[in-house]
């Protein structure tokens, strides 16, 4: 089999296990009794991501192929998603958060890991195959995507957003994953000493040095405070659009009924806005383009705060549509960024500081701050209309967050642009 296909066969399962359920769990959570804990949920995604990745990474690089390593861990977190799926199945609306905080959040921690060791698998199977990397793996990589979006339909037409069953998904994903792994290419492990990093180095802590720029400083410190709003809408957007559901206006809409199936709309755009990246770093820098981001997490927020699933569904459709702007131009754009500003011998910690401080610490703070607004909103004993207006408080006050952001980063974030050195620097 072509090499480019096994790693689209690969990626798409990747994210798939993800998709049954990231944007769906806060519904079910909220189902059983749960809407307060949130936030801890989908925080512990990003504390898990501030040190799994790098231990897993060191085994990988010294003793266990990464190939074998990605379908270890993804069995494991297949066993115990399944665990949490089979603990709530047997205790129906009587679930307890501590038993399946535990086995989610053992999950997870074997989960988050794979996002890095598949990106390894690709590149090594890539450079093995003489194929470039650069141009090779973008596409590969949207079909990461598409597999999400197809586990999130899958996980709505057959009604299982609401339910346990998205753990058995999930589940069911990870297991076919972890076989399909083990027909994946070898990628060599290093035991000599001096293909070894150190604990300090795996951990990119060697890329804090990088705080003694100033510009390098104000960057970190504001993907943090913006890595605050990556995770709000998986958790909540979910919930909040099922909630119509007790509005007898809305209660027989589509967005109320196939909350997954609109918000795929918000992946759909990620795939296409990777494309648009290029001309936007090339024509406006880093800065304008950070800008445009945050400008657009405001209008994702600020959209699902003033619109309905009825005659404004239209404000969550275009709210949809920019997320792939505010994720991308974010994401992709920043670490571009740091892979332009920074020394190659520290060029792969500074990325991983920079997920650190968006995926990490930035995500976990937002998911946590936000369940905290929610709470004081809308878990607070309000129902039907009343719990509609106070999610719709709680959209606007993430929005004027993200626009403080915005215009704090626009004042304080020095950096000229030269678009003509660019283009020779290209």
């Amino acid at each position: 089999m072509n090499i480019k296909l096994r790693l689209i066969i690969m990626n798409f399962l990747q994210f798939a296990v993800w998709g049954a359920y990231l944007t769906s769990m806060g519904t079910y959570l909220a189902g059983v009794g749960l809407g307060g804990h949130i936030g801890i949920f989908y925080a512990m995604q990003g504390i898990v991501s501030l040190f799994m990745p790098a231990v897993l990474g060191i085994i990988a690089d010294r003793w266990v192929p990464a190939q074998r390593l990605l379908g270890l861990s993804h069995l494991l977190a297949a066993l115990f998603m399944g665990g949490a799926g089979y603990y709530a199945m047997t205790t129906g609306p009587q679930v307890e958060f501590a038993p399946l905080f535990s086995f989610y959040s053992v999950s997870v921690a074997f989960y988050m890991p794979t996002l890095a060791l598949s990106n390894s698998v690709a590149y090594t199977a890539l450079d093995k195959a003489g194929l470039d990397t650069i141009k090779a793996f973008p596409p590969i990589r949207t079909f990461g995507t598409i597999g999400f979006i197809c586990s999130m339909w899958l996980v709505d037409l057959l009604g299982f957003q609401s339910n346990y069953m998205q753990f058995f998904t999930c589940a069911a994903w990870g297991v076919v994953l972890a076989v399909y792994a083990q027909t994946l290419p070898e990628c060599p492990v290093s035991r000599a000493q001096g293909g070894r990093k150190s604990l300090v180095e795996a951990l990119g802590l060697k890329a804090f040095l990088l705080f003694k720029n100033r510009k390098m400083a104000v960057f970190f410190i504001f993907s943090m405070l913006l890595g605050v709003s990556l995770q709000i809408t998986n958790g909540f957007a979910n919930p909040f659009l099922t909630s119509y559901r007790d509005v007898p206006e809305y209660m027989s809409t589509f967005g109320a009924n196939h909350a997954n199936a609109l918000i795929s709309l918000s992946q759909i755009s990620e795939t296409l806005c990777i494309l648009l990246i290029p001309f936007f770093m090339k024509r406006y820098g880093i800065k304008r383009v950070m800008v445009i981001s945050m400008l657009a997490w405001v209008g994702r927020f600020g959209l699902f705060g003033l619109g309905n699933p009825g005659g404004g569904v239209w404000m969550f459709i275009l709210s949809m549509i920019i997320y792939g702007v505010a994720f991308d131009f974010f994401n992709i754009s920043g670490s571009l960024f740091v892979n332009e500003q920074t020394d190659v011998e520290i060029r792969s910690s500074a990325q991983g500081l920079f997920m650190m401080m968006t995926n990490g610490i930035g995500a976990t703070i937002g998911t946590l701050g936000a369940q905290a607004v929610v709470n004081r909103f809308v878990y607070n004993g309000s129902q039907g209309v009343d719990m509609i207006a106070g999610w719709q408080t709680s959209w606007l006050i993430f929005a004027a967050y993200a626009l403080v952001v915005t215009i704090l980063f626009a004042i304080f974030f020095r950096y000229k642009y030269d678009p003509a050195a660019a283009r020779i620097n290209k």
